[in-house]
């Protein structure tokens, strides 16, 4: 887009921005399956016709939150890494975004992992999102260790210790998962990154 271009909000993407802000926070605190179409009526204020034309079916806002959580999720990555200099810090930095993300009063774990296990065996959809959310981080992962000259088989096991974390904090209640994670990243990056020397 040039400096000419403008970007026009219409009254349809406001409301569409609403249901989604709506639909997340009551989906992530309460689950999917508890949520009806008249409780997401009721709390956005438009009317369900309305919001079956924004959102033919309740699959679609589903998928709408997802996308928006892996663009939080990928943002959150990105600016973490920006606060260092070295691949390896990098790599380390994911998990002091997690360590963030874990004091939020609102922390309830990964909204693709808790959506994947509410709907993943029979919402396709919901599972093939989840599944794409994932292969992004491990890819995002594979490519700073790459840029750190680790081998290969290193990113995935980072990838592993993440995913842990989140689901462990989420089912501890506490922070802690981020701290532990990122003290056996820096050990298997250690290790690894000997193994090349």
């Amino acid at each position: 887009m040039d400096a000419t271009e403008t970007t026009v909000i219409t009254a349809d993407d406001a409301l569409r921005t609403r249901a989604i802000d709506v639909a997340d926070r009551l989906f992530y605190t309460r689950g999917v399956q508890s949520v009806s179409m008249d409780e997401l009526r009721s709390e956005t204020g438009i009317s369900l016709k309305k919001m079956y034309a924004l959102f033919p079916s309740k699959e679609q806002i589903v998928l709408a939150v997802l996308a928006r959580r892996h663009d939080i999720w990928t943002a959150g990555i990105a600016d973490a890494a920006s606060r260092v200099s070295t691949p390896r810090d990098r790599l380390l930095a994911i998990y002091d975004f997690l360590a963030d993300w874990f004091t939020e009063d609102d922390f309830r774990g990964c909204g693709f992992i808790n959506s994947f296990g509410e709907l993943g065996a029979t919402v396709p959809a919901v599972a093939e999102a989840t599944r794409d959310q994932k292969a992004s981080f491990q890819q995002y992962v594979a490519e700073v260790a790459a840029e750190a000259g680790a081998p290969a088989y290193l990113a995935p096991q980072l990838a592993i210790l993440a995913e842990g974390a989140q689901t462990t904090a989420a089912i501890s209640g506490v922070p802690d998962a981020a701290g532990q994670a990122r003290a056996a990243a820096a050990t298997l990056i250690d290790a690894a990154m000997g193994s090349r020397a």
